[in-house]
């Protein structure tokens, strides 16, 4: 069986054939790197009580978005500080909340990373570009950066390889790095790239849904169907175990 991967999403007014509505929307390479890599991809809206869906999954991944509310982290937006939703916020660190205290397996991507950081009572730098005198992580609307990363052990094990160049878009990034959070990844001009909490809970600032390099996804959905049946609720372990569907 494939292990059941949530996928969260935007909620952004939307053009389609000849439509043009709000819509709860997701890149899709985001749903093609996970089926890819033998997972159920299962797109979550910020609607309803998302939180209480972390025991029917196998696997959470938060996907990127827009800027965090800066109030949680007790700081004044920046007018640099934009397409805040805070209704996906209050989704989000939800669901991280109750994947952390369900074990459940966790990847954070770009805002996934800050919205873990956040969660665990850390801050954001909300402008990187004040920080490190350039643009190079989001040098333009709807455009990738390419900028090498240093990677931790863990990691290289992953990428077979200590420095990638991976897809990169965000104009902030980790400031204060929240307690419990190992800093697993770094660019040259300092900026925090991934973060691991424990070997189920990991974030990394990079888009890595953007390369056909699918290597993290591999790796956390394998790391969920070795861990198997340890993850998920005891009932849905227990139907993972004789075959049937949840």
């Amino acid at each position: 069986m494939r292990p059941v991967i949530g996928i969260t999403c935007y909620v952004e007014p939307a053009a389609y054939t000849v439509w043009e509505m709000t819509a709860a929307l997701l890149p899709y390479d985001y749903v093609r790197h996970v089926e890819r890599a033998g997972g159920q991809p299962v797109i979550l809206p910020p609607a309803g009580e998302p939180a209480t869906l972390t025991g029917r999954l196998d696997g959470l991944i938060l996907a990127g978005g827009g800027d965090i509310d800066p109030a949680r982290y007790a700081a004044n937006p920046l007018p640099t500080t934009t397409y805040i939703r805070k209704f996906r916020d209050d989704a989000e660190f939800g669901l991280v909340r109750a994947a952390l205290a369900g074990g459940l397996p966790f990847l954070g991507i770009c805002r996934g990373l800050q919205v873990l950081n956040v969660a665990l009572g850390g801050t954001l730098h909300q402008h990187i570009p004040d920080v490190v005198g350039h643009t190079g992580h989001s040098p333009a609307p709807g455009t990738f950066g390419r900028l090498p990363v240093r990677l931790s052990p863990e990691l290289a094990k992953i990428y077979e390889s200590d420095e990638i160049t991976p897809a990169h878009y965000h104009h902030q990034s980790i400031d204060r790095l929240a307690d419990g959070l190992t800093v697993t990844a770094t660019a040259y001009d300092g900026t925090i790239e991934a973060v691991q909490l424990n070997e189920r809970t990991t974030a990394v600032q990079w888009h890595p849904e953007a390369d056909e390099d699918g290597r993290l996804f591999d790796d956390f959905v394998a790391r969920i169907r070795l861990g198997w049946p340890d993850t998920g609720d005891p009932a849905r372990e227990s139907g993972l175990a004789s075959g049937q569907v949840p």
